[in-house]
Parts: structure tokens; sequence; C-alpha cells
């Protein structure tokens, strides 16, 4: 068996696969690297213990096409032959001749075969898949959709000194996806807060350059803007300052208090 595997942009850099959770993902590239040479892997859930996955990560690579189980436990990687060619002087046929009879290649990629007299799509193995798991892309599209314009409508009532957002293009929708795998909305209202109430982002600075949406939405800076690495200098020097004199003096205000003068006392 070779000992090598490959990924093909083709399949990962797809929305559909970016879309699923970070421990999706890293389940299929697992379960990919233990496959054997056509593509079977015997024992997908001791691989999804190893890797802190859990059941619903088997559930949505099958409910989404990267994988196909069967009856016996085993799962095959749909699109193994758009990952791999091993030569045939490394190639070792699988041990599974059942389950493999029971797929057909089209286009390099595993499907059901129809005539086969076991219809393994509705096969039940040693996980079932949930409804809910199913028609999980379709909800989380949805979703999506009203975080985009509610985003974009934050952002213009926000950021009335940047660049007005006018149009959702794609890549700003991948830039907005990505950002709230990590963050919440009240980040990005947080986000524009921030932004706005910087000076250097509205651009006063020697280049005169000003922060837009697109820049915003960029990992790096998203980061920086939260952190306050553009927050106006001088009103967080001044506040400093403030809350430093006031700590030093009140102790004595305290004493002063309840000091009472002399009747002689010449400064009366």
């Amino acid at each position: 068996m070779a000992n090598r595997r490959m990924f093909s942009l083709s399949v990962i850099d797809t929305d559909k696969f970016l879309e699923m959770p970070t421990s999706t993902q890293l389940l299929y590239f697992h379960l990919g690297m233990r496959a054997d040479d056509d593509g079977f892997v015997s024992s997908p859930k001791r691989i999804m213990l190893f890797t802190n996955c859990t059941i619903d990560d088997l559930k949505v690579l099958t409910s989404k096409g990267f994988i196909i189980p069967f009856e016996s436990g085993v799962i095959v990687i749909t699109h193994w032959k758009q990952h791999n060619y091993i030569q045939s002087d490394r190639y070792r046929k699988t041990m599974y001749a059942e389950e493999r009879q029971q797929l057909e290649l089209v286009e390099n990629v595993y499907k059901v075969n129809t005539n086969c007299t076991q219809d393994v799509s509705k096969v039940e193995p040693q996980y079932r898949l949930s409804k809910d798991i199913v028609s999980i892309s379709k909800d989380k599209e949805k979703r999506d959709s009203i975080n985009y314009q509610q985003i974009a409508d934050m952002y213009n009532e926000t950021c009335v000194s940047s660049p007005r957002l006018t149009k959702l293009s794609d890549a700003r929708k991948k830039a907005i996806k990505a950002r709230l795998n990590k963050y919440s909305l009240e980040d990005f209202q947080r986000l524009f807060e921030i932004a706005e109430s910087s000076s250097f982002l509205k651009g006063q600075n020697s280049r005169n350059w000003s922060a837009n949406f697109d820049w915003m939405m960029k990992d790096a800076n998203f980061v920086k803007i939260l952190d306050g690495n553009y927050q106006d200098r001088n009103n967080t020097a001044r506040e400093e300052k403030k809350n430093k004199y006031e700590n030093w003096v009140s102790p004595y205000e305290e004493v002063l208090k309840g000091y009472k003068t002399r009747p002689d006392d010449p400064f009366q």
C-alpha cells in the first residue's frame, strides 16, 4: 500500500467543504490519511475518537456527500480517485470487495450503483443520520443570508465616516462567513464602533488613508481593531493620567475631611 496521501484543491477548497465545522474538516483529513488504496476506511469511529471529533462530524461528512457509509461500518472517501493516483506497482486492492461492488465510478467520484441489490443510500451503519443534519446546509444558508445584510446595515449605520457598503459580493460574503466562525454579532458591532472612534482609521494619518469594510473584514485587521491597536493614543493617555491623579489625591482628601482648624490659626 502506498504511504503517501494527497488531497485535491478542487474538493477541499470549495465553499461546500470550507463551510463545514473545523472539527469535521479535520476528521476528513484523518480519514483520508488512513484509507486504503481504494479509499476505504475500516474504523472511522476509532479515528473519530482518536481525533477528539464527534459522531456529528461523521454525520455531516455523510450528508454533505464526502463519505459513503456501509452497513458493515466501513466508509469510503467519495472523491478518493480525484485525490490520489496510485501507480500500479504500488497499488494494493481493497479487502472490502463486497462494499466495492456496490459502487461505481462516475468522473472519478464514487457513486452508489443503482443496479446493486443492496441500496447503500438507505443503509444504517454504526451511526444513524438525522433529518436535522441532512438539512443543515439549507438552514445555514438561510441564517447566513440574514447575517450578511444585518452586518452590512450595522457597518453602514455605525461607520458613517467610512466608505459606504453598497453591494454584498461573493468575496465579501465569504469574508463575513469566515469571521462569523470565530466572532459573534456583538463583536462585529464593537469592531465598527471602535473603528468609527479611531481618527487614524477615519483618514487622519500621513497618507490620508481610511479603512473600508473589506479591510476591516481581514482576519489580522479584525483582531487588531478589537485589541485596540487603532484607538486614539491621546485620549487613552489622558484617561490613564486622570485616573492616576484621582487615585493619588483621594487618600489625602479623606484625611483632610476630618481636619479642624484651631481658633488662632492665622490661615483660617
